[in-house]
Parts: structure tokens; sequence; C-alpha cells
């Protein structure tokens, strides 16, 4: 297992104990009540306390580990049994060997089953193997417990004999880091975004560069049903820089496109990404400016416009002013076009002899919904009737429309023949005199 928050909370563990030469009576005045101080434990046996002793202050790491399952084994019930687990799950995870590293934090939460060392590297172990692809619905089940029983446990978590208060602090935020990674990373597999989103944060507040935490919490705030796209996109960001190489460039255009989506347009991306790069952390009153509300965009459209020019817009345009413009734009659209007869070209939706419903829109044409209703002037002709899905060019006059959803209807329909195009002239034949 690679270096880890996990790694360097057994190796507070460790220098604590090999700071040790044997359990003794408290040297110090009690702890604050604010501040729970873990109490020194004495070993009445001297053939006990001489095991213990001999085990903890082995230089080689075997050895170690063959002392303290010996003096487990001696002395099941010894006041030490908790520490000795612990120094050995640190023995074992210094010797790479995870297997015996996770059993023996199995035999600590049976010891003691607030142990929080070993709810941490429980937690750390079962959602890396997750994210890993190794039984990841089992493990991140198993991680999410690790991690909500961790934090329960942090709370009253002693500060052990012998540690500062800022070393103390600096080890809890670390093991609180690693719970809320289980619990975030376990949330978003359960779709669970608000607790994924606050989760993830505490956990990529203490590990700014770790890429399995930062895109999680990226995809926690875009993909919750109403996105957070402010530190969505930062976080996107960010993570294209702190990912493997093989994936920074499709996570930037993923971050990229949810950042044209919400501000609508390109302009300001290669700040934000700049940003992200530099700053392993968002900066204090970061913000995107988002897309003109549609409403916005209606007022744009008509502000100073001529009725002619009202005219000459686009259906598409129209459309957008009378569904999602004030009453007082939708107004000056409808009285520009409401009983002018138009020519205008869209698909096919669905087809009678007397009506025909039409997308003209291309939202609307990608969603093969009718924004047009026509009724027609007269019966259309069998041989004449137009094929759904195809392109159709009408002519019509607008009579009504309803908002929301947005659909037009038109009267006096007539089907519209495009000419022929007309062949090019073929130039004329030169003919060449015969040579003299």
């Amino acid at each position: 297992m690679k270096k880890s928050l996990v790694a360097i909370v057994f190796a507070c563990v460790v220098s604590l104990a090999v700071g040790q030469t044997a359990p003794q009576p408290p040297a110090q005045p009690p702890a604050s009540p604010q501040q729970p101080q873990q109490q020194k434990k004495e070993i009445k046996d001297p053939a006990e306390y001489n095991a213990y002793v001999g085990a903890v202050q082995q230089q080689d790491n075997a050895a170690k580990i063959s002392g303290l399952e010996a003096f487990l084994a001696q002395y099941p019930n010894s006041v030490m049994k908790e520490d000795a687990l612990e120094l050995l799950m640190g023995s074992y995870q210094q010797a790479g060997n995870q297997a015996k590293m996770m059993d023996t934090a199995q035999r600590l939460l049976q010891a003691n089953p607030n142990n929080v060392r070993a709810l941490a590297l429980l937690a750390y172990s079962k959602r890396t193997l997750a994210q890993a692809g190794q039984d990841p619905a089992n493990n991140l089940a198993q991680a999410k417990q690790y991690g909500e029983k961790g934090l329960q446990a942090l709370q009253t978590f002693a500060k052990p004999e012998g540690m500062s208060d800022p070393d103390f602090q600096k080890m809890k935020d670390q093991m609180s880091a690693i719970f809320n990674s289980a619990v975030g990373i376990a949330a978003l597999q359960d779709k669970d975004y608000p607790t994924a989103a606050k989760a993830l944060r505490v956990a990529v507040d203490a590990n700014p560069t770790d890429f399995s935490l930062v895109y999680p919490l990226a995809l926690a705030y875009l993909q919750a049903p109403t996105p957070d796209y402010i530190n969505g996109i930062w976080y996107a960001a960010r993570a294209s820089t702190v990912a493997p190489a093989q994936y920074q460039q499709s996570i930037e255009k993923y971050a990229k496109s949810q950042y044209v989506k919400y501000h609508a347009g390109e302009d300001g991306w290669a700040d934000v990404l700049a940003q992200a790069k530099a700053s392993p952390t968002q900066p204090a009153g970061f913000t995107i400016k988002p897309a003109p509300t549609p409403a916005e965009q209606a007022a744009a459209l008509v502000k100073d416009k001529t009725p002619e020019q009202i005219k000459a817009m686009s259906f598409a345009e129209w459309q957008l002013v009378l569904s999602k413009g004030t009453p007082e734009d939708a107004d000056k659209v409808w009285s520009q076009i409401k009983g002018l007869s138009l020519q205008m070209e869209g698909n096919v939706i669905k087809v009678s002899p007397t009506e025909l419903q039409i997308a003209a829109s291309q939202d609307d044409i990608d969603k093969k919904r009718a924004d047009i209703v026509l009724t027609m002037n007269t019966t259309i002709p069998a041989k004449l009737m137009p094929k759904e899905g195809g392109i159709l060019d009408f002519e019509g006059t607008p009579v009504s429309y309803t908002a929301d959803p947005f659909v037009m209807t038109m009267e006096k329909g007539t089907l519209l023949t495009k000419a022929a195009p007309t062949p090019p002239k073929k130039p004329p034949v030169r003919r060449k005199r015969p040579g003299a």
C-alpha cells in the first residue's frame, strides 16, 4: 500500500510507543476537561512487563512482529493488549503485509470497537479497494460503516500520553479526512449528493492533490439534481491538473463543457483553469458569471428592434420571447406576427388530412416535439400528404399560442413546393477552324 494518511497516523503511533521504555504512572497534570487525556497503563507482572518492552523495543520490524504476536498469545488479557495490537498493525503496514494488517485491525476492533486507528485503516483500505474496482459494492458499504463509526469515535478520542496538543489535532484532522473520504465516496455511489459533497469537501481540504478525492467531489457538485456549478467547475478544473497524465485532457474537456454550459461561452475559462493549476485550494470569493437568464436573453432580443426587425426574427427567437420573456416583451413580438402570413420550414411530427403538427425550432426538432399546430385551408390530398419525420415548407397565419409548453396555433395552412433548381447553362462549344 502506498504511503498515505494511514501510514502517517501509524508512524505517530509507533514513534510514541518506541519513545516509551515501559508503561508508567501519569507524570504530568491531568488534561483540561475540553481535551481528554489517555491515562497511562501499568503492567504489574515483571515477566509480562519484560515481554512487552522486549517486543516494543525491537529495531528489526520482523522481530517486532514476532515479539508482539508472542506477547499477545501469552498475555491475551493484558492491560497493554490494545496498545500491542496497534503497534502490531503498524508493523504489518510497514512490512507491506496488507492482509495481516487488516486482520490485526479487526482484532483491534474486537478489543475496542471504537479504536479510531483500526477504523481509519479499514475505512481507507476498503475505500481504495472499491475505487480500484475490487468488489466495489461490498467494499464501499464496509468503508461507509467504518467511516461513520470512526467519525463518532473521533469525538471522544483521548489524546495519547506524551503527544502535544498540535500533533494530536493534526492526527485528528488526518483521521477525519480518512473517515470523510470513505463516507463521501460511498454517498456518491448511492447518489446522496449533499452528503457526498459535504464529506468529500473535508477530505479534499486535507488532501488537495489526491485525484481519487478531488474528482469525485467535482462530480458530487455537478451531478446533483440542482448542480452547484461554481464549486463543481472549480474542482473539475482542479481534478484535471492533479489527474494522471492519461486522464488530464478528458477531464479538462469535461470541466470546460460544464463551464460553457453555465457561463454560455468560453471566455474566462483559461483564467479558471490557470487558477486551478496555481492554487491547491479554492480562492476566497471565487465565482463564475452565469449565462443570462431566458428572460434576460428575451429582453436583449427585442430591445430597440423595429416592427420590421421583429418580423424578420427566426421562429426560435419568437418562441424564446413568447415563452420566457416578460409580458411586455411577449406583447411586443405577438402584436407584430399575429395574423401575419408566414412562410416557414419545419419537421413533420404528426399528420392528418386537415392538421399538421410541426417542429420549427432546433431544440424541438431534436426532441421531436411539435411547437406548431397548423390547420390547413383545405383537405390535403393523399398523394401530397407529408411524411412524418420529413422536412416541410409551409405557409400559415399565427392566431394564438401557449407559453409553457410552447405551442403556436396557425391557420390558413398551405403546403409550399420548392421550385426545381434551374440547371446550369452549358458553355457554348467552340469549334476550331481547320488549319490552312
